[in-house]
């Protein structure tokens, strides 16, 4: 049986221990948005030995590429992307202190293995409610990558962000899981 777990940015491994794949987890505090050319270039920096622009000990990236914000508003619509675009970079990212991602879809075994290895979680986002995604965005800021236009990285504060435990740290996958119980032999 699922729980639901409310959970505050920067994420440790003993908030994470508790968590097991389809549980509902509300986040609040600080995530950074990334997508495929942000991470190209945070892979680069920690293979160089430079600073990233952000402390990434404790993070959670937000895979998605926000659209912009209507006036008084801090963000746009705001619905995860695809993760497994992500995957080539995120096992450098998690060696380095990640430890939360979010997105859409199935990851891929060297990224299930690297959170494993440094207990760290993916949280799935439904897509399609990126305005409910959206609403629990308090405040946006640009980190770095400007040109990068939606796809810049973004610090933005979050309360009660809506997801759900897709990889838990001790390997368990829900996309595995849930074929396996609809699966007819």
């Amino acid at each position: 049986m699922s729980q639901t777990y409310c959970l505050k940015t920067p994420l440790t491994t003993e908030a994470l221990a508790p968590l097991k794949v389809g549980d509902k987890v509300l986040i609040s505090g600080v995530i950074y948005t990334a997508r495929d050319a942000a991470h190209k270039r945070l892979v680069e920096l920690v293979k160089a030995g430079q600073d990233l622009p952000f402390d990434i000990r404790g993070a959670v990236i937000y895979y998605v590429g926000p659209s912009p914000a209507r006036p008084g508003k801090p963000i746009g619509s705001a619905g995860p992307t695809t993760s497994y675009r992500m995957d080539k970079y995120s096992p450098i990212l998690l060696d380095a202190g990640l430890k939360g991602m979010i997105g859409k879809g199935e990851r891929s075994q060297a990224v299930i293995d690297a959170m494993v290895r440094n207990k760290a979680v993916y949280f799935a986002s439904v897509g399609g409610t990126a305005v409910v995604s959206a609403q629990a965005v308090k405040a946006s800021r640009l980190v770095a990558y400007e040109d990068l236009g939606a796809e810049a990285i973004m610090e933005l504060t979050v309360e009660n962000f809506p997801c759900f435990v897709a990889n838990d740290i001790y390997g368990n996958d829900i996309y595995q899981i849930g074929v396996s119980q609809f699966r007819r032999e």
